[in-house]
């Protein structure tokens, strides 16, 4: 044992007063209970059913570019038969089910969820590149408690819209994301199913493992035939299925060029349309924050799951006063941050989801650098294969420069500073996108004052990243319509009618 005042010893390796450097030994998450497939189908009629276009793709680890599995690639009969199957699902069964009835097969699938958590966690990691703390304490969780929140209201939508007659719309038509595949999921399914719609299902091309572990999941349920299909293959596939003539409501999470696509596809037609879109989030750093929990609310807003996040606190805003002292305290949070393989249960940023947001990552960090912002990124070892890119923090931030104009969808942040509230709004407002913001202060009149004129649909006062089922989230301009999560998330799944 070393005492006060006793000189390190020497196998340390240190002089005296030097610090002990503390490593973290590997702590890998065994994989061994995922058992993958060597190929899977498509999930139509409560079975798994070989594509009607004889095509597979292949999906990959991200962390280590190793194949995963074999998945079908779906065709344009494909969309049509999953279609007419979700049809005859709502029809026969579902869209007439008691919503005590409805009720039941949700609570099931959120038990399920949690009982399989531990495996739908490492497969979140393998198959997404997101750390395997984040897998098993945030996405898994929350997915479950989605379903567990929207059971509850399975049964209650006539008091939920009192003097209305809620209906649901019909067959909801879903497209979903890379960066949280099993939890855009459950934004997504659990609403539909409470009100009483079929849905179809498109997974991002490069993550469908997730959505085909929880057509198990669905099986297990005995969820009737139909209700849930999952579909996989390439964009095209899921512009293919938004625009089908039986869809009655379609649901899009991802990029803003997507999001417009689908838009002008879906243009005079009656079909309910909610869309969840890019994002360039304020982060607003007032002097009198708690500056050591300011910190973390900067480093979960900005490294959390990669930075590929559309609400992601990209754009930090900090008072001119504490500009300099806080910028050179992030940079030592920054120091500590561990890089590497997703399945390490130490790791804090994983690997980029895909070789094309790799790219991407890299071109605008190289056009921030050429625009004349100072780069620093923390010394760290990036594995030999992967995805892999280090965490980027930019100062002297121009607010016309392309990284604080462009969502990166990567752990890069940029640093602007400010000097009054009114400026901090003016700034933070300067983006074609609305869908979040944080504002750190002691000052609860600011914080009231802030949320008002800020024009992002989720205000976080003195935290970041913070989501609960029971609270809707969706966003502004170029961010989207429609909101997803808590009450108003039903509302994009039924029809009010009149009342009468």
């Amino acid at each position: 044992m070393v005492g006060r005042g006793t000189p390190s010893p020497s196998s340390w390796g240190l002089g005296d007063g030097q610090a002990v450097p503390w490593e973290y030994a590997p702590a890998p998450e065994s994989r061994d209970i995922v058992q993958l497939q060597a190929r899977y189908g498509l999930f139509v009629g409560g079975k798994e059913v070989a594509p009607r276009s004889g095509q597979w793709f292949t999906t990959i680890d991200p962390a280590t570019e190793e194949p995963l599995a074999e998945v079908a690639r779906a065709g344009v009969e494909d969309v049509e038969h999953a279609v007419g199957v979700a049809r005859r699902a709502f029809r026969r069964s579902w869209g007439e089910l008691p919503g005590r009835e409805r009720a039941k097969y949700l609570f099931r699938i959120a038990r399920i969820l949690q009982e399989r958590s531990r495996e739908f966690a490492v497969l979140e990691t393998l198959n997404g590149g997101k750390p395997i703390k984040e897998s098993r304490d945030v996405d898994v969780p929350l997915a479950a408690a989605h379903f567990w929140y929207y059971a509850g209201w399975a049964d209650k939508l006539e008091y939920a819209f009192p003097g209305r007659a809620p209906k649901p719309l019909g067959v909801a038509a879903q497209v979903i994301p890379w960066n949280f595949p099993l939890l855009m999921l459950a934004w997504k399914i659990a609403p539909a199913l409470a009100a009483g719609n079929t849905v179809i299902l498109k997974p991002a091309s490069s993550t469908p493992l997730s959505a085909l572990l929880f057509a198990d999941v669905c099986r297990q349920a005995d969820l009737p035939p139909g209700v849930v299909n999952i579909i996989t293959g390439p964009g095209e596939i899921g512009l293919a299925l938004v625009k089908h003539p039986d869809i009655d409501k379609v649901a899009f999470t991802g990029s803003t060029a997507v999001g417009k696509t689908i838009g002008r596809a879906l243009a005079g037609s009656d079909k309910a349309l909610t869309l969840e879109l890019g994002g360039k989030a304020a982060n607003i750093i007032f002097e009198d924050a708690a500056v050591d929990q300011a910190i973390e609310g900067v480093v979960n807003g900005i490294f959390f799951n990669q930075g590929e996040v559309c609400c992601a606190g990209s754009r930090l805003f900090v008072q001119e006063s504490i500009a300099e002292p806080f910028i050179e305290r992030l940079k030592d949070r920054l120091s500590t941050l561990r890089v590497g393989d997703p399945l390490d249960k130490n790791t804090d940023v994983g690997a980029i989801n895909n070789a094309a947001q790799l790219a991407k990552i890299e071109e605008l960090v190289e056009a921030g650098v050429a625009e004349g912002a100072e780069i620093y990124q923390p010394a760290c070892e990036l594995p030999a294969r992967g995805f892999f890119v280090r965490p980027t923090l930019f100062t002297n931030v121009a607010q016309s420069s392309r990284i604080a104009q462009e969502e990166i969808f990567g752990p890069v942040l940029s640093v602007l500073t400010f000097r009054t509230p009114e400026e901090a709004i003016e700034k933070a407002n300067n983006t074609p996108y609305g869908l979040s913001a944080g504002v750190w202060t002691e000052k609860g009149s600011r914080i009231l004052s802030m949320v008002k004129r800020l024009r992002a649909g989720v205000v976080w006062a003195n935290t970041f990243n913070r989501f609960d089922p029971t609270s809707p989230f969706g966003g502004y301009k170029e961010s989207g319509y429609g909101r997803e999560g808590g009450l108003q998330g039903m509302l994009a799944y039924l029809d009010l009618g009149d009342g009468h």
